[in-house]
């Protein structure tokens, strides 16, 4: 069983929970709602990504023979328990932001309607894949935005934290606005672009830098890239300009060169000099190595002649906010709008809708937060997209996904472009849920005091 498709891929006091919800018949209908509490620093949005794959976990949701005996024989669970299990299936409703949709703090992405011990399941999971997606495509729109037009591929899946990690940042960042990944499985699965180059190890596998180039040139000739740091970068340039000829006679054209060290403004101005002395300005520079979005945006203020990037690890560990603070909270039961008080982590009860509000220009100007059946002026952001357990549509095609991103990305006011924020986008808390969050609380403390 691969882990992603496990039942067993959740935490104990899930399944606990379920097994006491079960034993007393607390399987009435729950609302949770998955949503982040406040932005990371330096954060002014959040994309929300990695809805597919949460879809796909619910859909396909069961406990296999094997998992179910496993389950009996650890002695953590009564027979009536696992015979419940026996048909779990997930049958419940969700309500989410299509993928690609700037969100902000306290603006639920999702929302699950489902009996009790279903939507308590799904917990984990939910969590563990739109919050880590969510987090890489957040960082990958920041490096869009910096990169200014330039390519961007993801070299990341050596420095991921495990291998679904590493496939679900190549598509997140695509998502966001990455052209490629250069991890294979990830073009199939998802049918991303994938793009590579070569390691240094090649180029020292040859007694000769010039042999080496030449050698890999002709077992792959189509979108051709160079590594040429490997020794003394500027002589790599020059052994490019002496082998684009002989290689173009042969009808190998060199599209770029790579620099992966050093000072990468300043190589990348002498390089270009060396390639357009020799007739060569059809050859592309791309730069990788320790890059994120505030280094991608210093060479591109330098006007280093730097056409691609490739990003690793700052991309896939999400290096400089690596937790997101999120929460999938109940907030509803039996009919019933419930709510968190905790200090610092109290939630909004009820069914919300978030509504947009844009300019004339279409730009963004900011978000209502209220009761699903408000009446709001706005674009409401969460769509049905779950049925009674099932997909209400086919799955969108990953082009319109990146359209949508790109569109918000676009729409975003300039203060929040930034790298460093200027200012904090508004979402006003409607009154209708204050009145409700009221209501609740003296509900709650009513049934506190007379020891209900």
């Amino acid at each position: 069983m691969q882990p992603d498709r496990s039942f067993l891929l959740t935490d104990l006091y899930q399944l606990a929970m379920m097994e006491a919800y079960h034993a007393s018949g607390e399987t009435g209908t729950a609302v949770f709602e998955f949503f982040v509490r406040k932005l990371p620093d330096r954060r002014g949005f959040f994309l929300a990504a990695g809805l597919e794959q949460a879809l796909d976990f619910l859909e396909n949701l069961h406990v296999p023979s094997e998992e179910l005996e496993w389950l009996s024989e650890s002695g953590h669970f009564g027979k009536p328990f696992l015979d419940y299990l026996a048909d779990f299936r997930f049958t419940g409703d969700v309500h989410a932001m299509p993928e690609g949709t700037a969100f902000f703090p306290d603006e639920p992405i999702i929302r699950v309607t489902a009996p009790l011990p279903e939507a308590q399941y799904v917990e984990t999971r939910i969590i563990n894949i739109l919050q880590y997606q969510a987090m890489v495509a957040s960082k990958a729109a920041r490096m869009t935005l910096a990169a200014q037009g330039r390519g961007l591929v993801d070299f990341g899946l050596r420095r991921a934290h495990g291998a679904e990690a590493g496939l679900l940042a190549a598509r997140a960042a695509c998502v966001a606005g990455f052209d490629a990944t250069a991890t294979v499985l990830a073009g199939e699965r998802f049918g991303l672009p994938i793009n590579g180059t070569m390691a240094h190890s090649f180029i020292q596998a040859h007694e000769d830098e010039e042999a080496a180039f030449l050698r890999f040139a002709r077992a792959r000739p189509e979108n051709l890239v160079l590594l040429i740091d490997t020794f003394d970068t500027e002589e790599g340039a020059r052994k490019v300009t002496r082998l684009a000829p002989r290689l173009a006679e042969e009808g190998i054209e060199v599209s770029a060169v790579r620099l992966d060290s050093g000072d990468l403004g300043a190589l990348a101005k002498s390089v270009r000099a060396i390639l357009d002395d020799a007739g060569l300005g059809s050859i592309g520079i791309v730069a990788s190595g320790g890059l994120d979005e505030d280094k991608i945006a210093g060479l591109v203020e330098d006007d280093a002649p730097i056409d691609g990037f490739g990003v690793g690890s700052s991309l896939t560990t999400i290096s400089d906010a690596p937790v997101l603070d999120c929460a999938y909270k109940l907030q509803e039961y039996r009919g019933l709008a419930r709510r968190k008080l905790s200090t610092g982590k109290a939630t909004w009860p009820g069914r919300k809708q978030v509504w947009r509000r844009f300019d004339d220009n279409g730009r963004m100007t900011g978000d209502v937060l209220s009761l699903e059946d408000d009446e709001v002026a706005g674009t409401p952001l969460l769509r049905p997209v779950m049925e009674g357990g099932k997909r209400l549509a086919p799955s969108p095609a990953l082009e319109e996904v990146q359209a949508r991103a790109a569109r918000s990305l676009a729409q975003l006011p300039d203060a929040l472009r930034r790298l460093d924020p200027a200012d904090d986008y508004p979402v006003e808390i409607a009154d209708p849920l204050v009145t409700l969050a009221e209501e609740v609380d003296r509900r709650m403390m009513g049934e506190a005091a007379s020891g209900a």
